[in-house]
């Protein structure tokens, strides 16, 4: 398999990242972590554009939090949003075991209550990663232009739904919320976009890439 070629020829095993994915199989959590190259890819963005503040909603087990985490400078911090106890007690243990607990903090509840709480403090980041229910991606994307500034990356997963994103009459919620998704993207004076289909190990799917410009 190509990702398999990929993630073993550039990214080096690592115990932590191999523990993280092994302890979410054994919680019996949905194996939708990003792929080790994937998450690569957000470690890489969040080097090139210096983050110190990352907001990600949709923790999981806390894989693509922990890439994320790797790229913050030592008084960075990474908040990340989980609306399932569970899952955030799985990814607090893969936090914890990780070493990185003092650059993230999890907080869990409706991602769209806790938006609004981060709001109301005047928090502002670098880097937002979108990676929660794909229905309320138009409310994410909303609450991140309000979170951002002049520079912020964003990035949202799994934009393709292999290929349903195309089908106007989807019945799927998930479809719909990012069918209007992208509308808000090429409508949005604020952002430049683009997205990207992907084919590997997660099927096919896709994600966007948008650069708050003011």
């Amino acid at each position: 398999m190509v990702d398999r070629y990929l993630t073993e020829t550039l990214i080096p095993p690592d115990p932590i990242f191999e523990e993280t994915l092994r302890c979410n199989a054994a919680a019996g959590l949905s194996p939708h972590d990003v792929a080790p190259n994937q998450g690569k890819l957000l470690y890489l963005l969040a080097r090139i554009r210096g983050a110190r503040r990352i907001l990600e909603i949709g923790t999981l087990g806390g894989y693509s939090t922990l890439w994320m985490a790797r790229a913050l400078p030592a008084d960075g911090i990474l908040i990340t949003l989980e609306v399932d106890p569970r899952h955030a007690v799985v990814a607090a243990a893969n936090i914890t075991r990780s070493g990185l607990g003092s650059v993230i903090d999890v907080r869990v509840g409706p991602a769209l209550e806790s938006l609004a709480r981060l709001s109301a403090e005047g928090a502002a980041f670098d880097l937002i990663f979108l990676d929660a229910d794909k229905a309320n991606n138009p409310s994410y994307l909303e609450w991140a232009l309000r979170l951002s500034r002049a520079g912020t990356i964003l990035i949202a997963d799994n934009v393709v739904r292999g290929g349903d994103v195309v089908r106007e009459d989807s019945p799927d919620p998930a479809v719909q919320g990012m069918r209007r998704f992208f509308e808000m993207l090429a409508t949005e004076p604020r952002l430049e976009a683009t997205a990207l289909q992907t084919v590997g190990s997660k099927g096919h799917d896709g994600f966007v890439l948008a650069l708050v410009t003011r």
